[in-house]
């Protein structure tokens, strides 16, 4: 079976010793994506990727790449940044419901347990970094 990829094409521009910064434009093609939304927030038209450096190919600012990430990548950050909180908001709600709680009871508990989640998130960030491997290829 084929590994489907996600691919962008964008334009370098910044280059240090550990990232290269690419700047990626929506495109139409973007519209039917599944996985959209993880490549850009809301509604935005261009969005930033920082790629470690890898290799020994020199890119330089103001060049053409293309980006590439594995689609099973993209459906990952979907489940850590979508799902996983809409079922912790779900299950919290159900049991403080289920309790008795007040509706403000309920909702900040909600509004915790989602803080909570996405500050275990943020403490493991540089595990997950490492998981999201982008590729970035030189565009002929």
């Amino acid at each position: 079976m084929k590994n489907e990829q996600i691919e962008h094409e964008g334009v370098v521009t910044e280059v240090d010793s550990e990232f290269i910064t690419v700047e990626i434009s929506r495109s139409s093609a973007c519209g039917a994506c599944g996985a959209k939304s993880l490549c850009f927030g809301g509604d935005s038209s261009k969005g930033m990727i920082q790629i470690p450096q890898r290799g020994f190919i020199l890119y330089e600012p103001g060049e053409k790449v293309r980006v590439i990430i594995e689609k099973s990548m993209g459906f990952k950050a979907l489940w850590i940044s979508y799902m996983i909180p809409l079922v912790i908001l779900i299950v919290l709600l159900t049991i403080m419901s289920l309790l008795g709680a007040s509706e403000l009871i309920a909702g900040l508990s909600v509004i915790a347990g989602i803080a909570l989640y996405y500050f275990i998130i943020w403490l493991v960030r540089d595990k997950i970094k490492n998981e999201f491997n982008f590729r970035i290829e030189k565009i002929k």
